[in-house]
């Protein structure tokens, strides 16, 4: 056979012979062929085309037969022998190609244009036999270099061949015909002569038929993607001939465009939180870290606005307090790589806070000058310091604003501070170049005209940051902080120096220090330093020199905390000399010094025999405030090797409650977690209970589902806890429920695993009522694999025991049996019990048991003690017996300190009572316990009056604490209890107790105890008393709303027939803040009202104007208006004002006295019903908002946007349309009909559940299968329903692509079963081409093949214009779609034609019928195929 070339080459050599004998002329008529119009003699007539069809047939037959053009050549080989055969297609493949363009490059080469045509008639004839390839015809055509616009014969020719036979093409090879078409069309020239115009019309024929919806050649999804990758701008159309059917072409398929895209999207704002980066629809606002665009999916015609970078989006962002995380997740930022956007946005975000920073400054002098006059006015004959001692803190200017209120006492706190966090956070992890910052700001201040206000808030910044990196870094890096300097600061005369009372003068100074750090870090490089500095800040330089020259400077630091008005002078030495050892050392020395205490000075601590350093006087926030991150860190620094040192000293004097309370204050400064101090965290926290019911719902689920990926499981669960380890159950319910989580697939397994995991270290069981209100997976776990609980023969046990007590007279007898777990059955509490009633005494020897017994122990002895209680009180009648009982009890808690009232309360509060006489009997006891003694009420009633939780802004905690504890001392231990009694009571000695007692104790245990009450309708009434007797305790609740949030949420259902619950628990927590925060702080007036109803009826139902009010505060408060009054967010449960906002008006929706129904139908008429008053501008935030707040709210209110999508279906426009009403997608397209002023309804329903389910979690989310299949597809009857279908659900696949993971096949094949309904309802389709555009977005975007097999029946039993167009996603070919629908096909089809292909939606089969080709030989109307 020879090698492959010698058999291409004769491939060519026998085709071009074959040719050439039948169109071979003599002299004459090859000369005369433009005059003469005759055939070719002989040869030429219809049996000699016929022997040359016959000929060329055999020859291609028997050399190179045709390759298979579909979907089967795309198989890759996967063994060697299929490696071989695959090797064979290929250069058979070759060598069909070289037979083809063997006659391709004869055509090219014919100037007669019969010769050409009769050419390729010929092509024709053996593309549409399959005897050659049509694709390889094709694609030989258009790449022969002869193929020019002037070359009219052969171009002409190819492309009207090309259109006659491109039907035989699969559509990944009409794609790249169509690709090179656009591309020859840059070579037609751009102002066309009238002989031009059939080169130019060619063309266009040929890609108007590609273009043909009803041929089918290409999918339309296709065309347009190619198009847009080509023309991403479209200003760059090839030719000016092609615009106008292109543009047409991407316009018609933005109606697919459209039912993808999110109404409004680019307006739509997120809430910010402190778990922002774990919150379940982070995934909605991701943004490209390069471009800051959405992630769009396809290249699809979307609208302008979402191609754009969303700059405004992640300012938003940015501006929120504690956005870092969210920040982080948004982009998917990685350390050690730079990122441009980030310090543009942080460039941008000090500009716009410089401004911001001016108007606080200039109210807070304002303040402090009105202050000074009230001052001075009344006190004329101030004081001054005499000379020789330390000099003035004023320095001589005005008087200290004294009379100021506390907050205005602080530097204002603007939002440079929260930029210089982020500033920090992304330099340290080299994401962003400090440098590059700097100069940015330089370039961009130097273009005002004006010195910027809050230019010293802006040095503050950079002092920050620049102070504790400048000793590691090269000078040069700080250079443009310099230029940016003498940009600010252009005075020639010397600044004021500032009031060193006033915490303010720390900004003041900044750029004083900066320059002092450069100069000290340009001289130890010995670098050229300038020989004087700026001259305005002579007399801030004189200042500082006059400081660290002081010889008295020690007395400072000594007499710091005793300074009236304070004095920040110190701050400011150690900020100006923070990298200099020399200067910095002493004053450190002394600061420190003043929280550790020394030897020789202690002070008593809560405990027994409990003493501490006599530091008692922390360092006050305002002076935190204005030291520098490098000060704080190495305050920090001192003090944790200050307990380093200490806990290895074996000292029996405690830290001093100074240096505790400061470092628990420095914590809260979030640039400090760099350093590593969060390992001190978890051993100063107070309660493990605490920490985890005040876990965000957001927190909990990643923190669980970790639980499987790390090993440090006993982290996670507590191996003899059983009461933390149910709290961690029930906090994970409240988590489900709350968020929405789905409860199948992983999260399924993961929570069935985690509770394996539970029960194994903890076996335990729940209460019925208790299951009722626990998510299914939880409920249906605990229902299969509950622990066994038996009480029968408890009270039998007791009594026999308590008799063997009662006999035995042996010490050790009596402590070596009852102290044995195995003999005793944990029941020696329930005899102390008994000893107590009987006695009112407990014996010595009872001390003994439990000092051997141990705390843990203890701890299965007070369950069995709980079960006990609820045994005898039930035993108990109301008279006598019972009062004996509470009494005994009260002796054993606060009379005897054997079991303490917050660990005997939970216990009660968390044991399984089944039964409704059972739990009712437990929750009584547990009122009994709480109200009927005066000991707990007392100890409330006492520490609420005279304590504040605004612990930050005290000094005098440590005495108000010892006050406390010196009138009602706590113990805990047996041993304690042994001291107590005499024995070895002045060398016993517990741990202090620096910040808890019995009351914040408390605050967890009250939270959950109110949660077992709301599940038992029957006690609600005694939930109330207790809310009244011990609500107040929610003034130091540290998370008050999120508390009340939770509560209503996770109990709607309990609670919504109870009104005037809800109204008490509210009343409780809301008001118990009053003395607190300023009015207006949570709740609107209008509820605040109804809160102080005293009748026991419901006599408010809101109206329409006061749900507008409640959207209305939300709307503004994300737009960045102030709606609350200012909160110091450091200490706050929120993190920012927008999480504050949508929380408060979450939890007052929830505590209306009207139903979930009516109260979500309000919300959602405030928009529906009240778009005429809200300016257009504004439209979508409110829409933003609703969507928010619904899908914050329980499942009762938020299903009410199902109920709005059955209403939006059922519309007459949709359900049973006119030829005059709107189409759905201009219906739909709210930009559109605003400003049209139509009606504005349905665009507006659309675009609040567009808003509803891009906020929602993946749980609310994954509920869109179900409403599909159970509501939405049972009452499809119109193609107008079908779209509204689409328009709803489509945009979110992106959601279930990578979120909901298994679910995101579910939608497409409910869309699937949607289309096949509609279709059997329907006559006409009339949107058939954007539901098959959607439908391919969807197969190449998400679900490739993975649901062709469950699809392809159904798209077989569609009508056949739908099957033509979709045939392409489970490949079936024309043939057998034809066969399913004509009976009647012609053995021979005609090949007919049309230049301007039809574009109607309507009888798409006709033009399809070419694609059938003649298996008979040639006949003469082969003569009319090409024309002339």
């Amino acid at each position: 056979m020879g090698t492959l070339e010698e058999q291409l080459k004769h491939i060519e050599l026998k085709a071009t012979e074959i040719l050439s004998e039948v169109l071979k002329v003599d002299a004459v008529q090859e000369s005369l062929f433009n005059i003469l119009d005759a055939g070719f003699g002989e040869k030429a007539g219809g049996s000699g085309i016929a022997k040359l069809c016959t000929d060329l047939t055999t020859f291609y037959n028997e050399e190179c037969p045709p390759p298979i053009d579909g979907p089967q050549s795309t198989v890759q080989p996967a063994t060697q022998d299929a490696s071989q055969k695959q090797d064979q297609k290929d250069t058979a493949l070759v060598m069909h190609e070289a037979g083809v363009k063997a006659i391709v490059n004869y055509l090219a080469h014919k100037k007669n244009h019969l010769q050409a045509q009769l050419i390729a008639q010929i092509l024709h004839y053996l593309a549409i036999n399959k005897i050659i390839s049509a694709k390889c015809v094709c694609f030989a055509l258009l790449a022969h270099e002869n193929l020019k616009p002037d070359n009219a014969t052969y171009w002409v020719g190819s492309f009207k061949l090309i259109k006659l036979i491109i039907p035989g093409v699969y559509y990944k090879g009409v794609r790249e015909i169509m690709k090179n078409c656009l591309e020859k069309a840059r070579l037609l020239p751009a102002h066309l002569k009238h002989s031009q115009l059939e080169p130019a019309n060619a063309l266009c024929d040929l890609l108007e038929t590609i273009f043909d919806r009803n041929a089918s050649l290409l999918p339309g999804y296709f065309i347009v993607n190619e198009l847009l990758k080509l023309y991403p701008d479209y200003k760059t159309w090839p030719h000016w001939r092609l615009s106008r059917m292109l543009t047409n072409f991407i316009d018609e398929c933005r109606k697919a465009t459209q039912m993808l895209s999110i109404t409004g999207r680019h307006r739509l704002r997120p809430i910010v939180e402190h778990s922002g980066h774990s919150s379940p629809s982070i995934c909605s606002w991701k943004l490209d870290s390069t471009t800051l665009k959405f992630p769009l999916k396809g290249a699809l015609p979307y609208s302008k606005n979402f191609q754009e970078s969303q700059t405004n989006l992640l300012k938003h962002v940015f501006r929120q307090p504690y956005s870092k995380e969210m920040i982080l997740a948004m982009l998917d930022l990685v350390k050690k790589q730079r990122y441009l956007v980030l310090e543009e946005q942080i460039v941008d975000l000090f500009v716009d806070s410089l401004e911001e920073c001016a108007t606080l400054d200039a109210n807070y002098f304002a303040n402090a000058a009105a202050s000074n006059a009230v001052v001075q006015s009344s006190n004329t004959d101030s004081n001054s310091n005499s000379s020789g001692g330390i000099p003035s803190a004023n320095g001589g200017s005005s008087t200290p604003p004294t009379s100021l209120p506390p907050a205005l006492l602080t530097p204002p706190h603007c939002q440079c501070s929260h930029v210089t966090s982020l500033l920090i956070y992304f330099v340290l992890n080299q994401q962003i170049v400090f440098k590059s910052i700097v100069q940015a700001l330089h370039d961009r201040l130097k273009k005002s005209s004006k010195i910027p206000g809050g230019r010293d808030h802006l040095m503050w910044s950079f002092l920050q940051y620049l102070s504790g990196t400048i000793a590691k870094n090269p000078v040069s890096d700080f250079q443009p902080v310099l230029r940016l300097i003498e940009l600010l600061y252009p005075e020639r005369e010397p600044l004021p120096v500032p009031d060193c009372s006033d915490p303010h003068c720390s900004l003041q100074l900044s750029a004083m220090c900066i320059l002092i750090h450069i100069l000290r870090k340009a001289q130890s490089d010995n670098l050229k330093t300038p020989q004087s500095l700026p001259p305005a800040f002579t007399g801030h330089h004189e200042l500082l020199q006059n400081l660290v020259h002081n010889p008295q400077v020690p007395l400072l630091t000594t007499a710091f905390p005793a300074f009236s008005p304070p004095d920040y002078r110190i701050a400011l030495l150690l900020n100006a000399y923070s990298t200099n050892s020399e200067v910095f050392h002493r004053p450190m020395w002394g600061l420190t010094e003043l929280i550790f205490g020394n030897q020789k000075t202690t002070v008593p601590m809560p405990g027994t025999n409990c003493q501490a350093l006599g530091s008692t006087t922390p360092f006050h926030m305002s002076f935190l405030d204005s030291l520098t991150i490098h000060v704080k860190m190495s305050i920090l620094h001192n003090i944790s090797t200050h307990i380093n040192k200490h806990s290895h000293s074996k000292s029996n004097i405690a830290l001093a409650p100074a240096l505790v309370e400061t470092y628990a204050r420095l914590l809260v400064y979030s640039e400090t977690e760099s350093l590593g101090i969060k390992q001190y965290i978890s051993n100063m926290e107070n309660s493990a209970l605490r920490l985890i019911t005040g876990l965000g719902n957001t927190e909990v689920m990643p923190n669980l589902m970790r639980f499987f990926t790390t090993e440090a499981k006993s982290n996670v669960i507590s191996a003899e806890s059983e009461e933390l380890n149910r709290v961690i159950v029930l906090t994970m319910a409240r988590a489900i429920h709350v968020t929405g989580c789905d409860s199948s697939g992983e999260s399924a397994r993961w929570c069935v695993d985690f509770l394996k995991a539970v029960m194994s270290h903890t076996p335990h069981t729940w209460a019925s009522h208790t299951l009722q209100c626990f998510p299914s997976i939880i409920a249906d776990f605990y229902k299969q694999h509950g622990a066994p609980r038996d009480t029968q023969n408890l009270k039998k046990a007791v009594e026999e025991e308590y008799r063997k007590w009662k006999s035995m007279s042996n010490e050790n007898d009596i402590i070596a049996h009852f102290s044995l777990q195995h003999n005793t059955s944990n029941l020696f509490l329930c005899l102390l019990f008994k000893m107590v009633f009987d006695t009112t005494r407990v014996p010595a020897e009872a001390y003994k048991v439990l000092e051997r017994l141990g705390p843990r122990q203890l701890m299965a002895h007070v369950r069995t003690l709980c079960d006990f209680l609820v045994l005898e009180f039930s035993n108990s009648s109301l008279g006598t017996h019972l009062s004996k009982c509470v009494d005994t009890m009260n002796a054993i808690i606060w009379q005897f300190n054997i079991v303490p009232i917050d660990r005997l309360i939970l216990c009660l509060c968390l044991r399984t009572q089944e039964g409704s006489s059972e739990a009712q009997v437990c929750l009584f006891i547990i009122q009994l316990l709480l109200l009927k003694p005066p000991d707990f009420r007392n100890r409330v009633q006492e520490f609420v009056s005279d304590n504040s939780p605004e612990h930050w802004k005290q000094t005098n905690w440590y005495e108000k604490h010892t006050a406390f504890h010196r009138k009602f001392p706590e113990k805990f231990a047996p041993e304690s209890l042994m001291a107590g009694q005499g024995s070895h009571s002045s060398q016993y000695q517990t741990l202090p107790i620096y910040f808890t007692n019995v009351c914040l104790r408390f605050l967890p245990v009250l939270d959950i105890m109110i949660h077992r009450f709301l599940e038992f309708h029957q006690v609600h009434k005694r939930l109330e008393t207790v809310i009244e007797q011990l609500g107040s305790l929610y003034k130091f609740h540290d998370r008050p709303i999120t508390y009340l949030y939770n509560t209503l949420h996770y109990y709607e259902e309990r609670l919504r027939d109870s009104p005037l619950l809800k109204r008490h628990l509210v009343r409780a927590v809301v008001m118990s803040q009053k003395d607190i925060r300023p009015a207006g702080w949570a709740l609107t007036e209008e509820y605040i009202i109804y809160l102080g109803q005293t009748t026991e009826e419901v006599l408010w139902n809101p109206s329409l104007p006061y749900y507008v009010g409640v959207v209305k505060r939300l709307v503004q408060t994300i737009q960045g208006k102030t709606v609350f009054p200012h909160i110091e967010w450091r200490f706050n449960e929120f993190a920012n004002c927008g999480a504050h906002a949508l929380h408060v008006t979450c939890v007052e929706l929830m505590a209306l006295p009207s139903a979930p129904s009516v109260v979500a139908n309000n919300l959602i008429d405030t928009l529906l019903k009240g778009y005429c008053e809200i300016p257009p501008d504004e439209v979508m935030d409110w829409v933003n908002a609703l969507g928010l707040i619904l899908s914050w709210l329980p499942e009762a209110y938020y299903s009410v946007i199902h109920d709005k999508i059955v209403a939006l279906m059922q519309i007459p426009d949709i359900a049973s349309p006119t030829p005059s009403s709107l189409d759905p997608f201009s219906l739909l397209n709210l930009q559109l009909v605003v400003s049209t002023v139509s009606d504005c309804v349905p665009a507006m329903t659309l675009a609040l559940v567009h808003s509803f389910w891009h906020h929602a979690s993946f749980g609310q989310v994954g509920k869109i299968p179900q409403l599909m299949k159970e509501r939405l597809r049972p009452m499809l009857k119109t193609e107008e329903q079908l779209i509204v279908l689409c328009h709803v659900v489509a945009p979110f696949l992106q959601r279930f692509n990578t979120e909901v993971g298994k679910k995101l096949f579910e939608v497409p094949l409910e869309l699937y079963e949607a289309l096949a309904t509609v279709d059997k309802c329907v006559s006409e389709m009339k949107y058939q081409d954007a539901i098959c555009d959607l439908l391919y977005h969807i197969k190449y975007m998400f679900t490739g093949d993975t649901i062709k097999n469950d699809i392809e029946d159904l798209i077989k039993g569609l009508r056949p214009s739908l099957k033509l167009r979709l045939r392409f996603i489970t490949h079936l070919n024309i043939e057998a779609i034809e066969s399913t629908t004509s009976t009647t096909t012609n053995a021979t089809t005609t090949v007919t034609t049309s230049s301007t292909p039809t574009t109607s939606n309507n009888n798409s089969n006709d033009s399809r019928t070419t694609v059938v080709a003649s298996s008979g030989p040639i006949t003469g109307s082969i003569n009319n195929t090409l024309g002339s």
